[in-house]
């Protein structure tokens, strides 16, 4: 029981990481998530015109460079340049690569615990298994 609105959201959330997918299938994003894993933190307000929002997308190192698989470039409109940049953005949240907020904040995501190699200080006996029965 996870309720109608968690439920909407996962549905959208699966959608654009398929259409992102389809743009970006091998395209890498390091840069752009290392920008925000470096502590990076950008809003998008819904009030902000897109001349506004855009000179905030552009400090995101490597973001408006990867626009070219979505035939956006500099010389389209802000407008333009913006949704191509927040679907990169919201393709990259719905990869659970970078983290973002109701307010549509979007931050370093949460890191993946590493999984621990074990280290032996000793030699551990031989594995023994069990005797077979008579």
């Amino acid at each position: 029981m996870k309720g109608a609105d968690n439920v909407g959201r996962e549905l959208i959330r699966a959608a654009i990481a398929k259409s992102y997918d389809e743009y970006f299938a091998g395209v890498n994003m390091q840069q752009v998530v290392q920008w925000f894993d470096l502590g990076g933190e950008i809003g998008l307000s819904d009030t902000a015109s897109a001349k506004e929002v855009l000179n905030g997308l552009k400090s995101i190192q490597g973001l408006m460079d990867k626009l070219a698989p979505l035939d956006v470039n500099t010389k389209d409109s802000p407008e333009v340049q913006v949704s191509a940049a927040e679907f990169i953005l919201e393709g990259l949240y719905a990869h659970k690569r970078i983290g973002r907020s109701e307010e549509r904040v979007f931050t370093a995501g949460e890191k993946q615990p590493k999984h621990q190699e074990k280290h032996f200080d000793r030699e551990e006996p031989p594995f023994r298994g069990r005797r077979p029965y008579n």
